[in-house]
C-alpha cells in the first residue's frame, strides 16, 4: 500500500507497449474511470483504440505513468489537427493554432486516486510535451464541466479555464457542457 500524498513518490511516462493493453483495459473497466471515458472494454476496442499508438500507426502518443515505480493509469498526446474529425467541435468552439496538442489522462488504480496525482501528472507530462514537441504553441483540454476532479487538476497544474460550450459527451450519462482549459507554451520552454 502507498503512503503520503503525490509528492512522496517518483513520477514517471513510459511509451505503451503491447504488454500494456490488458491492463488499461482492466483499468477502463474501473467505475471511476469508466464514469468519463464510457469506452468499450472489449478486445477488439482495446486493440483498435489503443494498439495503433504502439505500432505507429495512428499519430496519437500513449505512455504508461508510473507512480512508486508502478504503473499508476494512462495519458495520452495528440496534435489537435491531427483528428480533424474528432475535434471538430473543439475548433468550432476555441482558437486552436496550428501544431497545437491536447491531452487525456487518467489514474487507473483506486487505491492512487485522490492523493493530488492528477494535478502532478498534468504539471510533469506538460513539461514533458514542450521537450518532445518544441513547436507546440499550446496545449488545449476539453473536459466534461461535470467532471470537477479533471478541470481542477488542469487548473492546479497551471491551464486556464478559456471556454465553456457544448461538445458531444464521451458518457451519455453527461449533458455534453464542457470547459475548456489552456497552456501556452512557456518562454524559453
Amino acid at each position: 500500500m502507498l503512503d503520503g500524498r503525490a509528492g512522496d513518490h517518483e513520477l514517471g511516462f513510459r511509451r505503451t507497449e503491447r504488454g500494456d493493453l490488458r491492463q488499461i483495459q482492466a483499468w477502463l473497466r474501473h467505475e471511476h474511470v469508466a464514469r468519463y471515458w464510457a469506452h468499450d472494454t472489449s478486445d477488439a476496442a482495446i486493440e483498435r483504440d489503443f494498439a495503433g499508438s504502439v505500432d505507429g500507426t495512428e499519430p496519437s502518443e500513449d505512455f504508461v505513468v508510473e507512480y512508486g515505480g508502478k504503473a499508476a493509469g494512462l495519458v495520452q498526446r495528440c496534435r489537435i489537427h491531427d483528428y480533424p474529425d474528432g475535434f471538430t467541435e473543439l475548433v468550432e468552439l476555441v482558437d486552436v493554432p496550428p501544431g497545437a496538442l491536447t491531452i487525456d489522462y487518467f489514474i487507473g488504480e483506486p487505491a492512487m486516486v485522490g492523493r493530488g496525482l492528477g494535478s502532478r501528472l498534468i504539471q510533469e507530462f506538460t513539461a514533458v510535451c514542450w521537450r518532445d514537441h518544441v513547436d507546440a504553441p499550446a496545449i488545449i483540454v476539453p473536459v466534461s464541466a461535470s467532471n470537477v476532479a479533471s478541470w481542477g487538476a488542469l487548473r492546479s497544474a497551471g491551464f486556464t479555464r478559456i471556454a465553456v460550450g457544448h461538445m458531444e459527451p464521451d458518457n451519455p450519462l453527461d449533458d455534453g457542457q464542457h470547459v475548456v482549459y489552456r497552456c501556452d507554451r512557456p518562454a524559453g520552454a
